[in-house]
């Protein structure tokens, strides 16, 4: 078993981190919404059944719930590992696809990152091996410039 370089999945934090935040906030105050205190004092402000106060609250929780379980599992769904001697990309859930490149068909390694992305830490990596497209595009992968360091493409540049 060959040593691991670099070894990382994208991050839902650093790939959206404003939607995160929004998200997160939506789910707790959703929660806080539905709880029968807050849900009377609401109702009575805007003169509506508490009740229906709650169940908003409710759908509130569960929609950012949702959608945050949904970005996390899109998140976990790519795998990239290096090792000195190939890079192995793994993609998918319940299905898998597995690529893996020799570090010595690799063409080049292009990095991508946008002013958010920089400031995050995280960044999309496009592996190079022959031909104009890239053989693996993964986005929002944290510290992109270690892997364009510990491929071969990097360690000649």
């Amino acid at each position: 078993m060959s040593q691991v370089l670099y070894e990382a999945s994208p991050s839902l934090l650093r790939m959206n981190p404003f939607g995160s935040m929004l998200l997160i906030l939506g789910l707790v105050g959703g929660v806080l919404i539905a709880t029968p205190p807050v849900a009377a004092g609401l109702g009575a402000a805007l003169l509506i059944p508490a009740t229906l106060v709650s169940l908003g609250g409710l759908a509130l929780a569960a929609l950012a719930f949702f959608w945050l379980l949904v970005w996390f599992v899109q998140t976990k769904m790519d795998h990239l590992v290096i090792k000195p001697d190939e890079i192995v990309w793994t993609h998918g859930l319940l299905s898998k696809q597995y690529t893996e490149i020799a570090q010595s068909s690799i063409r080049s390694v292009r990095v991508q990152q946008s002013v958010l992305q920089r400031i995050m830490g995280a960044g999309d990596v496009m592996v190079y091996t022959a031909g104009d497209l890239p053989e693996v595009v993964i986005r929002g992968l944290p510290n992109p410039e270690l892997v364009r360091q510990h491929t071969s493409a990097g360690e000649r540049a």
